[in-house]
């Protein structure tokens, strides 16, 4: 097999790896998804803002960071922080039963809301920066010159394909969340997830 052929399927293993796993960024989606609330910008900016980060470890940015150790300290208290809040909204929307299929008061949320919550997930979250530009810039490294750049692009593949998937495939979950009491489980798992996250950040 030809050695770009390698790269591309590498970065696309290796992207998949890291990005399909239980998160904020995937727990956003899912709920996006099964509102059909604002679902291409969520999975847009989800994408997007991955890629550019791949791009941005495969370039050396990564070197940077690792160099600055206090930009991540900032990121990873202000990231727990915004999880704890996130997951306490969560977890009042679970005890009160008060989430039916719209987020507020039966109206669809804005899509500067969405936008807002969407990157505050991911660009607050270190572990978004250790993974796509320590982990894969460093993995790409080993691809050489012109195979790190395939590999940034099977593993920018990977996220545009995850996240088109998940947002898209939610909406076949719409029949199951037609129950008040299953958004109070996924609200509760939701609220699991970024308590988890905040605590594993700070510890």
């Amino acid at each position: 097999m030809e050695p770009v052929i390698l790269s591309l399927l590498s970065g696309l293993a290796s992207g998949l790896s890291l990005i399909v796993a239980i998160g904020a960024q995937n727990a956003f989606v899912l709920r996006q998804g099964v509102q059909r609330s604002h679902v291409l910008l969520v999975v847009a900016v989800c994408a997007l803002s991955d890629v550019l980060l791949i791009v941005l470890g495969v370039a050396g940015v990564g070197v940077l960071i690792e160099q600055a150790p206090g930009v991540l300290d900032v990121v990873r208290w202000a990231g727990a922080a915004f999880l704890l809040a996130y997951g306490g909204m969560a977890a009042v929307r679970a005890i009160r039963g008060t989430q039916a299929s719209q987020p507020v008061a039966g109206q669809p949320g804005t899509w500067a809301a969405a936008l807002g919550t969407c990157l505050a997930l991911t660009w607050l979250n270190p572990h978004v920066y250790l993974d796509t530009v320590l982990l894969l810039g460093s993995l790409a490294g080993t691809h050489g010159p012109d195979g790190r750049w395939w590999f940034a692009g099977g593993a920018g593949l990977g996220s545009i394909a995850w996240f088109a998937a998940l947002g898209a495939g939610a909406r076949f979950l719409a029949p199951v969340f037609a129950r008040p009491g299953s958004w109070r489980v996924l609200d509760g798992g939701i609220t699991l997830v970024m308590v988890t996250l905040a605590v594993m950040l700070v510890v």
